[in-house]
């Protein structure tokens, strides 16, 4: 079982930044922050300073000795880590770069040597920066976490309580502008919220009475109580922290693939410098090819394109628990579907009411549904709240109860506004009226039969309506290169073939078990399969699936714990919007690869003729190592034009 985080501690006054400095550091104090977090770096530049002033002062020799040890000291230092990196087959990354230094050493360019150092050290710290503005949105989770509650205490006094210490049932005060400390149940009679930390919604969302309230949401201008649903640690704040902790901590399949570029790139220039060398009789020339041959490309690009990506998504409402799935979203063939609160919104709706000649007749549809929906206001069904939904729908008060009993998953009997009514399964209907008839339905509907009285009234037709996107989304994935699709469910064939026609689903398999699920699953040929649901049930299907992708907007359940992606915004659409920024973001990666590799080679073409020097090779390599950077970073941004006039929603 994975680990919840721990609710943040109290803190008070500023947070700090993540080199341990206010944010109102003075630049002598971030000066030294960069020299502990960059010490390489640091000391390179002073290197280089102070070899060019024992140059002014005519000092060549000592210059070049100063140099050259320095070069000899980083060229050890790091070997140590290319034997790390041999014994994980990555034997390009730091080979280039070490002997690039050492025979820019061994022909007297120690300029060139300490330019190659800074490039190497300087490269990496760009890399950081730039990682860490692509990782701004996933920090922002963490950063913005609540630390404190205001709590009523038994006499209704405020009391200002770690968010740790809230359990279920406190009462709570969330006041303007602040946090909401943990999941509950709204007790004000409106609340206006900004959800976009959590579901990507830009736009205000308005909560009444009754309605579950996310912590991490930010109350609007008036000051609201809730009642705590549950812990901190149970919340939705801190399982999207879980998320993100574990979506920051992987290593992509691309990064890996770029290491295997490294082989072939190392080789080729090697190739380059000793052709070099032989056509022109000088050492240097060998030198000069192998300082624009240092790999530094190979290492930034991908890195930064899938951190990118990944701190796009959770912009959006997307979190993608684990890097590794970007390039598997991005070569998706096949997605599969669960049917309820899936491809269908999970909640009944009121489909028509179906009077019956006489009784119902008289009463008309609209006293029908308000007597029904009066009585189900005392039962526990599941259908209950939807038939007081279409009530409210249609602008009908409910009337008084004065005596209701349910009987247990068959309906209730109540005496609402001076009538008796009967609303439930049709046993227990026809059991206690006259006059009673089956109501024939449709695939994927239901009927609440309603008796008033002691005669038959007519009957509610319910059904799971699909979702509203859910054919535009289907349509999206095909544009994207899905083009095989399934729907999987427990529920009857007829009910999931009339879904899956109205989605534009291709194949069906229903009455599943969830073994049954992960072997149909296990059994698609076209790979990668993407299995999209968001109940319990699924977690089987959604661990075994290639990418298992959550419908997780009501809460963390077994799925969004199992699942490699968890949308946190209730919309289908959330699952097309996903493939496009993993192909997005792959599209990125592999073109900052080629980018550094093409020019890489440009320049050592060039540096073959012995037209770049050794010290201006090293500038314009750092120049490419740059362009890297700045192209992996276009993955935070939305699709490409290419994509977008294609149709294909925006990432």
């Amino acid at each position: 079982m994975r680990r919840q985080p721990a609710p943040p501690a109290a803190a008070s006054g500023s947070p700090g930044n993540s080199d341990g400095q206010g944010p109102a550091a003075s630049p002598l104090e971030k000066g030294r922050n960069f020299v502990r977090r960059y010490p390489v770096v640091a000391l390179t530049c002073l290197m280089l300073v102070a070899a060019l002033v024992l140059l002014q002062s005519g000092l060549g020799e000592e210059a070049r000795v100063l140099a050259s040890a320095y070069a000899a000291v980083i060229v050890v230092v790091r070997a140590a880590g290319m034997l790390r990196a041999l014994r994980e087959g990555r034997w390009g990354i730091d080979l280039l770069a070490l002997m690039a230094i050492a025979s820019t050493v061994a022909v007297g360019e120690y300029l060139a040597a300490l330019v190659v150092i800074l490039m190497l050290t300087g490269g990496e710290a760009l890399e950081n920066f730039a990682q860490g503005r692509a990782a701004r949105e996933l920090r922002s989770l963490l950063d913005r976490a609540p630390r404190f509650a205001h709590r009523e205490g038994a006499s209704g006094v405020l009391e200002e309580t770690p968010i740790g210490d809230v359990v279920p049932g406190d009462v709570l005060v969330v006041r303007p502008s602040e946090l909401v400390p943990v999941d509950g149940e709204l007790l004000s009679d409106s609340a206006s919220l900004d959800e976009s930390s959590l579901t990507g919604e830009s736009l205000p969302v308005e909560r009444t009475r009754g309605q579950q309230l996310l912590s991490g949401a930010v109350n609007g201008v008036a000051a609201i109580r809730l009642r705590a649903a549950a812990s901190a640690a149970d919340s939705q704040y801190s399982r999207i922290i879980a998320l993100v902790e574990e979506a920051s901590n992987s290593r992509a399949p691309v990064v890996r693939l770029a290491d295997r570029y490294a082989v072939p790139f190392t080789a080729l220039a090697l190739a380059m410098a000793v052709m070099a060398w032989f056509l022109s009789g000088e050492a240097l020339r060998f030198a000069e090819v192998l300082v624009v041959a240092t790999p530094c490309p190979l290492l930034i690009a991908a890195p930064v394109a899938f951190l990118a990506g990944t701190s796009q998504a959770a912009h959006k409402g997307i979190i993608i628990k684990n890097t590794r799935t970007l390039e598997q979203l991005a070569k998706a063939q096949s997605a599969v579907f669960d049917k309820t609160g899936t491809l269908t919104s999970g909640r009944p709706v009121l489909d028509e009411i179906r009077l019956a000649p006489g009784q119902g007749e008289t009463l008309g549809s609209r006293k029908v549904l308000q007597l029904a929906a009066s009585a189900e206001q005392y039962s526990s069904h599941v259908l209950a709240a939807s038939v007081i939904e279409a009530a409210a729908a249609a602008n009908l008060d409910l009337l008084p109860v004065q005596q209701a009993t349910e009987s247990a998953t068959h309906g209730v009997e109540a005496v609402c506004g001076g009538r008796q009514v009967v609303v439930g399964k049709a046993g227990l209907v026809r059991s206690s009226s006259s006059g009673f008839r089956e109501a024939a339905v449709h695939s994927g509907q239901l009927a609440v039969h309603v008796a008033v009285d002691g005669r038959y009234a007519g009957a509610l037709i319910m059904k799971d309506p699909l979702r509203g996107n859910a054919v535009d989304t289907l349509a999206s994935l095909r544009r994207l290169g899905v083009h095989n699709t399934m729907l999987l469910t427990g529920d009857a064939s007829a009910t999931a073939a009339h879904i899956a026609e109205e989605s534009g689903i291709d194949h069906v398999q229903a009455e599943c078990l969830p073994e049954d699920k992960v072997n149909t699953v296990a059994a698609i040929r076209e790979r990668p399969v993407l299995m999209v649901g968001d109940g319990v049930n699924d977690a089987p299907v959604l661990a075994a699936a290639d990418v298992g992708i959550a419908m997780g907007a009501k809460g963390a359940t077994a799925a969004s714990e199992s699942a490699d992606v968890v949308i946190m915004l209730d919309d289908l659409s959330k699952v097309a919007q996903a493939v496009a920024i993993g192909k997005r973001t792959m599209a990125v990666a592999l073109v900052s690869i080629w980018t550094g590799i093409g020019l890489s080679v440009v320049l050592m073409a060039i540096a073959m003729t012995g037209y770049i020097p050794a010290v201006a090779g090293a500038l314009l390599q750092e120049l490419v190592d740059l362009a890297t950077i700045l192209n992996g970073l276009r993955a935070l941004h939305g699709a490409d034009p290419k994509l977008k006039s294609r149709g294909l929603p925006p990432a």
